[in-house]
């Protein structure tokens, strides 16, 4: 079966009533999600009860999404299923961190991963950006039509024949219109900023100097890092605060992981969207995902028989 990779998914996955079934099975799962509620009340509600509009209000979704993920990884851990390693998209690199013991506790990863969203959210609203997932075209393609634009970024490098790009509003449009002229498909994302481009450079300086302040250990298992695509090492400030305002090396970080001797990818938290970029990625691997009570036991069947 080779090693087992626990995968926490990130913003654009959210959706109302997530991880409800999980908190009403899982002793380790509600352990969580009640953390997380003491250090951010009203966190539980936007969860199970929350509207998609608020889920997708940046300040809410990192919380909410990181809450999911953590409790889901909890569970399976609790059922006796261990990850040799870890990689989180985006936010879920905080829910993975986390997990791996990165932080003093639960409680304090759910901290920073609160003010990640309150610093991205800020500075969206002052340099206001969108996403948009381009399809069907070879990354250099991509590369060069953000390069025709002044302020258009690649910047999530998800799996063969999709590379999602950032950029000002006022962009966007037309940018579309340009990838539909390569022959391409350009599908506008439902998130609330430009992120892991430039646009995000002052949340990005003003999370690593809480990062300074709190700290980040040495995780208990190999975690690779968005910005890298590769294990954390010592730089785990510097890696974690860059990582909001640079590309997210996905496929890279997953051929890396396969080289590494992992076989067997768990999907943590809401969606099957990271499933999707291992099944587009990799070959002759096992993917799984645990966002429900009910793939929490299919999951645990498959792995432990």
């Amino acid at each position: 079966m080779g090693k087992i990779a626990f995968l926490f998914a990130g913003q654009g996955a959210q959706y109302p009533g997530m991880g409800k079934s999980l908190y009403d099975s899982s002793a380790a799962a509600k352990a969580v999600f009640d953390t997380v509620e003491s250090v951010r009340p009203g966190t539980i509600q936007q969860c199970f009860s929350g509207t998609k509009e608020e889920l997708m209000k940046t300040s809410n979704t990192q919380p909410c999404v990181f809450s999911v993920d953590l409790a889901a990884a909890r569970a399976l851990e609790e059922a006796g299923i261990h990850a040799d390693g870890a990689a989180g998209f985006s936010l879920g690199e905080v829910a993975a961190l986390t997990f791996a013991g990165a932080f003093a506790d639960d409680a304090l990863g759910c901290s920073l991963v609160t003010e990640r969203g309150r610093l991205m959210q800020k500075t969206n609203e002052e340099n206001p950006g969108s996403m948009v997932a381009v399809l069907k075209l070879p990354n250099e393609k991509v590369e060069a039509i953000c390069a025709e634009f002044s302020q258009m970024y690649p910047v999530n490098y998800n799996c063969p024949g999709q590379l999602v790009t950032a950029g000002v509003k006022e962009n966007i449009d037309a940018f579309c219109a340009k990838v539909a002229e390569a022959g391409g498909r350009a599908k506008k994302l439902a998130v609330g900023g430009g992120f892991h481009s430039p646009l995000m450079h002052q949340a990005s300086i003003s999370f690593e100097s809480v990062l300074q302040k709190t700290g980040v250990k040495a995780p208990s298992i190999p975690v690779y890092a968005n910005y890298t695509a590769k294990p954390y090492g010592n730089e785990k400030v510097n890696v974690l605060a860059r990582q909001i305002e640079n590309p997210v090396r996905w496929q890279q970080t997953l051929e890396n992981m396969a080289a590494d001797g992992f076989r067997t990818f768990i999907e943590v938290g809401p969606g099957k969207t990271l499933s999707g970029f291992v099944k587009r990625t990799l070959s002759k691997v096992q993917i799984l995902r645990v966002s429900t009570a009910e793939e929490l036991e299919q999951t645990v069947q498959t792995v432990l028989g």
